[in-house]
């Protein structure tokens, strides 16, 4: 194979690269927004879940508590029966004390219970408002997933054409040169360079007159002395100048 048709195999294999790294990228892209709503959406039906049961261990509590206020009520009923009843001094020191204790016993469960109800309330304005961000993230990605999907599949065909092109290539360059290429593009991104006047269109800096004269001769190929680029000689196109691109 001539040097000529090795630099046509070249950048056609360069533009099929550049190719299927914008559709990777973009595949990638899709990949990562979906995966990243179904996870915001687990951990959201995760909190909600965690929500949900404190409100009801929490609806438990002060139903035991409530039941225990009732008993409690009738046990502060029947002391100050027992009160009313007392014949003597003695006597009735002792209910009074015993109604005293179970007042303040009565008064503690009314505040364990209040402040239970307050966590409930907070519990479950949390929990709607879980739920509420749930819906609508679930909404949102049932109305997108059947696009990404579609959209990753079109994407996915893509790449395996190219793919195959790419593999038709890659045999018609020698082993050396794709090695060397790939090397190239896997460090820099882009492994071939041209020039036209003297100038890498890669890097844009000016080559060294011997080389020059090297590939002006295209006979083979040559090396970039700043970014080590594959380079070989293009001739110039009426009015195109070497614009330089990523080093």
């Amino acid at each position: 194979m001539t040097i000529q048709a090795q630099i046509e195999v070249l950048e056609a294999l360069a533009a099929v690269d550049a190719e299927l790294k914008e559709l990777n990228d973009a595949l990638t892209q899709e990949r990562d927004g979906l995966r990243s709503k179904q996870t915001q959406l687990s951990s959201l039906d995760e909190r909600f879940e965690r929500s949900r049961k404190s409100v009801e261990d929490m609806e438990r509590m002060r139903n035991d508590l409530l039941g225990e206020l009732r008993q409690m009520g009738t046990q502060v009923e029947r002391s100050r029966e027992k009160l009313s009843r007392c014949r003597t001094e003695r006597e009735a020191n002792a209910a009074q004390r015993e109604l005293e204790e179970l007042r303040k016993l009565y008064r503690d469960r009314e505040q364990e219970s209040e402040k239970i109800e307050s966590l409930i309330s907070q519990a479950r304005e949390e929990a709607n408002q879980l739920s509420s961000e749930r819906e609508k993230l679930s909404a949102d990605l049932g109305a997108s997933q059947g696009d990404v999907v579609g959209r990753l599949e079109v994407s996915e065909r893509d790449v395996a054409e190219k793919v195959t092109v790419r593999d038709a290539l890659v045999a018609k360059v020698t082993p050396v040169l794709y090695r060397r290429y790939e090397l190239l593009r896997k460090r820099k991104g882009s492994a071939i360079a041209h020039t036209s006047a003297g100038t890498c269109s890669a890097c844009h800096m000016q080559l060294q007159p011997m080389l020059f004269q090297k590939l002006l001769r295209a006979d083979e190929f040559g090396q970039c002395p700043s970014c080590n680029r594959i380079l070989y000689f293009r001739p110039p196109v009426p009015g195109e100048t070497e614009n330089p691109e990523n080093a």
